[in-house]
């Protein structure tokens, strides 16, 4: 099972009340939201790896360069120096660092990859794996992974939450989209995403995409339709993905989830014991986490270390 860590905690925290607090006023929302969405998640899916991924850099330089709106929305300029940073809460940057040592802790594996996104460190372990993987996220674009015959599927969070994650095998996925997992990608393109920052082909919404897909395949089948004039795609369509030739030119490789990050060698079996038992307490007491420690562990088959 691979989470896509970030998405799981920007859910928390939006979607668990922000008066869970500790003694001290420290927030812990998304603390407590990430610890029992662990639970519940191993408690249905039973995993026997469990790798919490992470963005060791959210908006990759090598992204940004080839379209340089990519996430710029999300962009925060730092007064000193005018460094890029992400733009998140306050309430929610200041428990960061508090999940990364719970999941540490705990003896969760964490991993990441230098210039790459949590969902680089996905693509890079669903596509090493020898087993089938359960990709938990709310990012659509990680529905490219999907693959049948190597058992990789996608636990989507976006709709309806962890509690009742909608499934996401091929045929799930052609029924949504009407596109097969492997021109997911392409579809994608096409369509755009302004969430983060890529403008898709002008004038292309999700049902063109689906259907120029389902026509003529990938996208150099798409162009290679679009610039012949006996191709019966409608001129509009045709002169639309001509004049987007710039972004289709570099708007794959933003897109493409990468499959060969370089992911460092890690255990991803689940925790046998606390890997750090005095730590993890000390963070239970700390930040009061009470019957959402209680919970993870247990899940976890830690036992009930903890009270409160």
């Amino acid at each position: 099972m691979l989470l896509d860590t970030a998405s799981l905690y920007f859910r928390a925290f939006f979607g668990v009340p922000d008066t869970m607090k500790a003694a001290d006023g420290t927030p812990t929302n998304a603390v407590r939201g990430l610890l029992d969405f662990i639970a519940r998640l191993v408690e249905n899916h039973r995993p026997t790896q469990l790798v919490a991924c992470w963005d060791d850099n959210w908006r990759p330089s090598w992204r940004v360069a080839l379209i340089p709106s990519y996430k710029a929305q999300r962009v925060e300029y730092v007064a000193t120096g005018g460094e890029q940073v992400e733009d998140v809460p306050d309430r929610l940057e200041v428990q960061v660092p508090y999940i990364r040592a719970c999941l540490d802790s705990l003896g969760i594996a964490i991993a990441g990859a230098p210039d790459h996104e949590a969902d680089d460190v996905i693509g890079t372990l669903s596509h090493r794996a020898t087993t089938p993987v359960d990709v938990v996220t709310g990012d659509r674009d990680l529905f490219q992974l999907i693959d049948d015959t190597r058992g990789v599927r996608v636990i989507y969070t976006a709709a309806k939450g962890v509690g009742r994650a909608e499934v996401y095998d091929e045929k799930a996925l052609l029924a949504k989209y009407q596109v097969p997992a492997g021109r997911y990608a392409d579809f994608a393109t096409l369509r755009g995403d302004a969430s983060d920052g890529l403008p898709g082909v002008k004038g292309i919404g999700e049902k063109t995409a689906a259907s120029l897909v389902t026509a003529y395949g990938g996208l150099a089948e798409i162009r290679a339709a679009a610039a012949d004039p006996a191709t019966p795609m409608s001129p509009s369509v045709k002169r639309k993905i001509l004049d987007a030739a710039d972004y289709l030119d570099v708007a794959p490789k933003v897109v493409a989830v990468a499959t060969d990050a370089p992911v460092s060698a890690f255990d991803p079996d689940l925790p046998t014991e606390v890997a750090d038992p005095q730590r993890w307490l000390d963070l239970v007491e700390l930040l009061e986490l009470g019957g959402s420690a209680q919970r993870v562990m247990a899940a976890l088959n830690l036992g009930p270390k903890t009270t409160g």
